[in-house]
């Protein structure tokens, strides 16, 4: 098969495709013949050198696909060969081919196609697994999402609406609020512009966020926490402002606030099984009937995955980038 590899960590040039051996299915484990892959910031930050696989994951980036099952590892239970499906992956998704633990299989949702369909695992696992399931988002609570208009931004929006909760988000733009605002955020911050804390005291009367989604971390801290609400729950998923922070344990204290820090990729497969089980339950249906859906950007070649990388690292996009193969 054919399949993006890293030849050395670096830019967007050092991603070639190459002919590599087929991966075959283990036990417990579904082949699927992919269509359709997604571009993730973790990907990129794989070919700086920045993140490595976990052990045992394929070697080729990629943490999600949509594509047709192929075969079925000895002794699994999974979806039948033929139909068509979407995965999350520990990586291998920039391939014609690959394997995944038969738990984190889901079918399409509703009237998705499968090119479609490649935008949502690792998106919607994200969000829901931090969103709902660690932070506890519930109707009538605000959520500051950093980082709206990115494919995790424009799925959190949605979800957010969908529950019943107000969005709040900061990007870089008008024409990128403008695209938050029409998913159903409510607060829109140009962080180019704007001081989010500052905005934010002032949209929700002094009380603050309930729930921040960040994907900065250390840059952001000190006015994330800040930003909480009493009792509020910070959710840390992405480093882009750094690894270190100062955190103001006094103010944290006399807010009865939570910082939660997650990564999805190098998670059990029986906690990424349990993710995938409660989206299919609970995100699934909203997919289905158009309650929420998914934010593409642009579909490219699998081929001119170097270009896609260098789209992403400019930030001009919103939503997912997907790769057809």
């Amino acid at each position: 098969m054919r399949a993006i590899t890293v030849s050395e960590p670096g830019g967007p040039e050092v991603l070639r495709m190459e002919e590599v051996p087929d991966p075959e299915p283990g036990p417990g484990e579904v082949l699927i013949d992919v269509t359709a892959c997604a571009v993730n910031r973790a990907d990129v930050l794989q070919r700086r050198g920045h993140y490595d696989p976990p052990p045992g994951a394929s070697p080729y980036p990629g943490l999600e696909c949509s594509g047709t099952v192929a075969g079925l590892g000895p002794g699994t239970a999974g979806p039948r060969p033929g139909e068509r499906v979407c995965a999350l992956l520990s990586g291998g998704g920039y391939a014609e081919r690959v394997v995944v633990p038969a738990g984190q299989v889901l079918p399409l949702p509703g009237e998705i196609d499968s090119v479609t369909a490649a935008a949502l695992p690792e998106v919607v696992c994200t969000v829901w697994s931090n969103v709902f399931m660690a932070a506890d988002l519930r109707p009538g609570e605000t959520i500051l999402v950093h980082g709206g208009a990115s494919g995790i931004g424009t799925m959190a929006v949605q979800l957010a609406r969908a529950v019943g909760a107000r969005a709040a988000v900061t990007a870089g733009g008008v024409a990128k609020l403008e695209r938050c605002r029409e998913l159903g955020a409510e607060i829109l911050i140009d962080y180019r512009e704007q001081d989010f804390e500052e905005e934010m005291r002032k949209a929700t009367d002094g009380r603050g966020a309930d729930v921040i989604l960040d994907i900065m971390g250390a840059s952001y801290l000190r006015r994330n926490v800040r930003t909480l609400a009493t009792g509020g729950r910070l959710v840390v998923i992405g480093l882009q402002g750094g690894v270190r922070g100062e955190l103001e344990l006094g103010r944290l204290l006399a807010k009865r606030g939570t910082i939660i820090a997650t990564s999805l990729r190098a998670r059990p497969v029986e906690e990424k099984s349990a993710i995938v089980t409660a989206v299919r339950e609970h995100v699934w249906p909203m997919l289905a009937d158009g309650r929420v859906r998914p934010v593409i950007d642009r579909v490219m070649p699998l081929a001119e995955v170097a270009e896609a990388h260098r789209v992403m690292e400019a930030g001009e996009h919103v939503g997912k980038i997907v790769l057809t193969t």
